[in-house]
């Protein structure tokens, strides 16, 4: 897949939600993300939108409150439910950035969740190095070692991509950079589906570049461990073309 244009939108379908409140806050959430009802923009009302979605008020409600959480709807009484500016919209919530991606992302999203990523995991990656225990290392090593089993194009291949940067995190001991792993999970699965190591000789280079991860961290190297993490975002956003 050749890499997004500024202007150029790609869709990223997630999976679907299991109960009516979330499928509807996921409908609402995503035609907020893509414009469909702008900044300031009053919602239709309860008794419209019950209609639309075939819910009951209860349902709509609840439905509400999620995306009011998530800082993407306000509801004032003799106003209505209003579309919140997009700076007060909670960028860290897993859904939120799941509906960015069913939305439609571009190379600029692309760039800032790389920017956020840039501006964490490094610093993760040396602070593993120093408080990583036996059992952190070892689940490393397990993810990598799937990844260098698994086709670079394969699902297993991107969810043991995705655990080994996670188990990077976590050995960070610092909950905050933790907390930061639905962004990882966004850019992984955007990064992904964009461009995939599906030949073999990209594989092994995206095994190799996370394989020194792992061993910097090992060897307690917190400089490498930090540097070797910075050069696998990088490789990724050079590859889908979100780079500079």
């Amino acid at each position: 897949m050749s890499a997004p244009n500024a202007s150029q939108i790609i869709v990223i379908p997630a999976r679907r939600s299991h109960s009516n409140h979330a499928e509807v806050a996921r409908t609402i959430g995503i035609d907020i993300i893509a414009g469909r009802y702008g900044e300031g923009a009053k919602l239709p009302g309860d008794a419209e939108l019950t209609l639309i979605f075939g819910v009951s008020r209860p349902v709509l409600r609840e439905s509400v409150k999620t995306l009011v959480a998530k800082g993407l709807l306000s509801t004032k009484a003799r106003v209505g439910t209003v579309v919140r500016e997009r700076a007060a919209w909670n960028m860290f919530d897993a859904d939120v950035l799941a509906w960015h991606l069913d939305a439609g992302i571009d190379k600029r999203f692309l760039r800032d969740l790389s920017e956020i990523r840039l501006a964490v995991e490094p610093r993760a990656a040396a602070l593993a190095a120093e408080r990583r225990s036996a059992d952190d290392l070892a689940l490393m090593r397990q993810a990598v070692a799937r990844m260098k089993d698994q086709p670079g194009a394969s699902e297993s291949f991107a969810e043991a991509d995705l655990t080994l940067h996670v188990a990077v995190a976590t050995a960070s001991g610092n909950p905050f950079m933790r907390s930061i792993g639905a962004v990882i999970e966004a850019a992984l699965r955007a990064s992904f589906v964009l461009s995939a190591p599906g030949d073999a000789r990209e594989h092994d280079i995206a095994v190799a570049a996370h394989e020194r991860i792992v061993e910097a961290i090992a060897d307690a190297d917190a400089e490498a461990a930090a540097a070797a993490m910075t050069n696998v975002i990088f490789n990724g956003l050079r590859r889908h073309g979100a780079a500079g």
